[in-house]
């Protein structure tokens, strides 16, 4: 990595298990509801769960139309545990690839989770980066924190 990329960390505890929010990392209609942040919708194009898979996906500006993708390459998957993924933009004009760290622990009240990322182009103001995650990681409360029993 070089001197001229950002790095974002966050922290957060969800009232959710671990098991929840790990499969929220790697479900198809999951990361398409919560990753995209406030404004956005977002669209996989292909997902392959696996070491040395991942996924394409497509953020749409609702506002604008617009829309940029990026592709993800699993590098670790330790189930209930750990994710670790790198990033590359579909956009040449945003070079280079980015480590993200996603690290899931039980505890008390539901499941720490830990997120780093690496890499972010230089381009990409760290702040927006960080005001992106911290939407994202609400839709992804509002998703993995409720207790819906099933009702058949």
């Amino acid at each position: 990595m070089t001197n001229d990329t950002g790095t974002v960390r966050l922290h957060r505890v969800l009232k959710a298990p671990a098991a929840r929010v790990y499969k929220a990392f790697i479900d198809k209609s999951a990361l398409e509801r919560w990753v995209p942040p406030y404004g956005f919708t977002g669209t996989i194009h292909e997902i392959d769960v696996r070491v040395g898979g991942g996924y394409r996906m497509s953020f749409h500006n609702f506002g604008t139309g617009s829309s940029h993708s990026f592709q993800v390459t699993y590098l670790e998957l330790e189930p209930d545990s750990r994710i670790r993924h790198s990033d590359r933009f579909d956009d040449e004009n945003l070079p280079g690839e980015m480590l993200v760290t996603i690290d899931l622990k039980a505890v008390l009240c539901g499941t720490e989770l830990t997120i780093v990322q690496q890499g972010i182009p230089a381009v990409i103001p760290t702040e927006l980066c960080y005001l992106g995650w911290q939407e994202s990681l609400e839709q992804l409360a509002k998703l993995v924190e409720p207790t819906i029993p099933d009702q058949g």
